[in-house]
């Protein structure tokens, strides 16, 4: 049986508290400010992409969540599989022996375990996935620093997926972007209490891309060049510091006042660009209300380029956290307990009891104050947790069937 050249693998959501927009160069996605963000547990969201190489293939193909889509219409696609190819292509040439993958055409299917395009970071995860798959089919030696630059040319903030914890993406200074890489701050066993919890607002694709969004305000917003040239330094190191000393009542607030700052500069950007609802801003306000209930800074919110909210807080602070939301924000009877809150920290009984209780008085009152909102304004809550990096999965895992072609297709 001739060899199958295969790799499996899952890469995790990042979720910045430092936001990144902005490039300095849109081709090789050079950004005008560094970033940090928390890797979120793979065991709840992350994507799934398997890659195989063979002769055989007549030319490169993908499949994303059971639907082939064009390479050709993707030129960031394009470089980082041409990257990834020539990274190869360096060692073949240094290995007589070695098979030349990187002459074959590669068959890529990839899968996604929440909405795309949704604000949950999909390209990150996903072209994180894609970059690590084509490393380990590749066996290319570079470090994860070094595959996080293949990364980053295909979406920016996927250079953060490529890492576990908490993750750095350094902007640079070098023209052709070599000092442009992520790196760990802090792997995810330096704060494991830090937990987070993702409402989703809308699962719907978002009206204005990142892409398209941080362009126009790189050309319009007079509040962006601040935000670049003072701001954005001095949090970065403020919250390497919180991080390190797991103070959490500077990181959330360092956290809050970027996402804040940063839905300033959309609306600062000409046209205005507005990626929160009315729904997200009153999560916000509650996360605000909720802090002053407790008599402490117990809980962050956080918004990237959508209206979904993640919210930071200890594990022993998200009981309270949970029991709110999902009481202020209810289920529609149409969306299955187990999909509207999956109970994986057994915060409930059981997931048909979310919503039905709030244990802290203080709390409760508060729940009283903020009311009811319509159901369904939150389609699903997502609790997890800081996370780990890329992991590369047996053969059992794989996309692909014997053919190599997905085990999972939709019409």
């Amino acid at each position: 049986m001739a060899k199958v050249f295969e790799a499996t693998v899952t890469a995790p959501v990042n979720i910045a508290v430092i936001k990144y927009w902005g490039k300095r160069d849109a081709a090789l996605i050079l950004p005008t400010n560094s970033s940090l963000s928390v890797t979120l547990s793979q065991d709840h969201l992350s994507t799934r992409t398997t890659i195989r190489a063979a002769p055989e293939f007549t030319g490169d193909r993908l499949w994303l969540n059971g639907v082939e889509e064009s390479i050709a219409a993707s030129k960031r696609l394009i470089n980082s599989i041409t990257t990834a190819r020539k990274l190869r292509a360096a060692l073949e040439q240094q290995d007589a022996d070695a098979a030349p993958l990187s002459t074959w055409g590669l068959h890529i299917c990839s899968e996604n375990n929440f909405p795309t395009a949704a604000g949950l970071a999909s390209s990150a995860s996903g072209y994180a996935a894609l970059v690590s798959a084509l490393g380990a089919l590749f066996e290319l030696p570079q470090s994860a620093s070094d595959l996080s630059r293949v990364a980053r040319v295909g979406s920016g903030s996927a250079c953060r997926s490529m890492f576990g914890g908490f993750v750095a993406w350094q902007a640079g200074i070098s023209d052709d972007g070599s000092d442009s890489q992520a790196v760990q701050v802090a792997d995810r066993q330096h704060w494991p209490e830090l937990q987070a919890l993702v409402l989703v607002v809308s699962d719907q694709k978002k009206t204005v891309s990142s892409t398209a969004g941080m362009q126009t305000t790189v050309d319009t917003s007079q509040l962006f060049a601040e935000r670049v040239r003072t701001v954005v330094p001095q949090r970065m190191e403020a919250i390497q510091k919180a991080i390190a000393e797991r103070d959490f009542a500077a990181f959330a607030e360092i956290t809050m006042r970027d996402s804040n700052q940063f839905h300033a500069v959309c609306l600062d950007t000409y046209p205005p660009i507005s990626y929160m609802n009315d729904t997200s801003r009153a999560i916000a306000g509650i996360v605000h209300a909720f802090n002053s209930a407790v008599g402490r800074v117990a809980a962050a919110y956080t918004y990237d380029a959508g209206p979904n909210a993640v919210i930071y807080a200890l594990k022993d602070d998200m009981r309270d956290i949970v029991e709110l939301f999902t009481h202020c924000f209810p289920r529609p009877d149409a969306v299955l307990p187990e999909t509207f809150y999956a109970n994986s920290f057994a915060v409930f009984d059981t997931p048909d009891a979310a919503g039905t209780r709030i244990t802290n008085p203080n709390v409760a009152q508060l729940a009283q104050t903020a009311g009811k909102f319509p159901a369904g304004s939150v389609r699903r809550f997502i609790h997890t947790e800081v996370g780990d990096g890329p992991r590369v999965l047996p053969a059992s895992q794989s996309l692909l069937d014997a053919a190599g072609m997905p085990k999972h297709v939709r019409e």
